[in-house]
């Protein structure tokens, strides 16, 4: 299962657009600098768009929610981390269970 989401989120976040990649249960989360040259509307293409910064996390770890929602906090707002999130989650099951099982 892959599945990839680019969030245009502008001024909302840092350097305005957020992708995620989902590639079995590894869950990849890019910040990416709006490219101004290709235009200013959610609609423009920013494909283009220069990564600065990426956070990897494992769907099975215990920890994986915290840490994807620490991360995108520091990208973003709380609410758009929720929605993001959301969005993961709707993708893939997230946490490893009790560990003690």
């Amino acid at each position: 299962m892959a599945a990839k989401k680019t969030f245009k989120l502008g001024e909302n976040a840092r350097g305005g657009i957020i992708t995620v990649e989902i590639t079995g249960k590894i869950i990849v989360v890019i910040g990416k600098e709006w490219d101004m040259s290709k235009g200013c509307s959610r609609s423009s293409n920013q494909s283009g768009a220069k990564e600065f910064t990426r956070g990897t996390a494992e769907s099975t770890d215990p920890n994986v929610r915290r840490k994807l929602d620490d991360f995108l906090n520091d990208l973003t707002t709380s609410y758009y981390a929720g929605q993001i999130l959301e969005w993961i989650e709707s993708k893939v099951k997230l946490g490893g269970g009790n560990p003690w099982d």
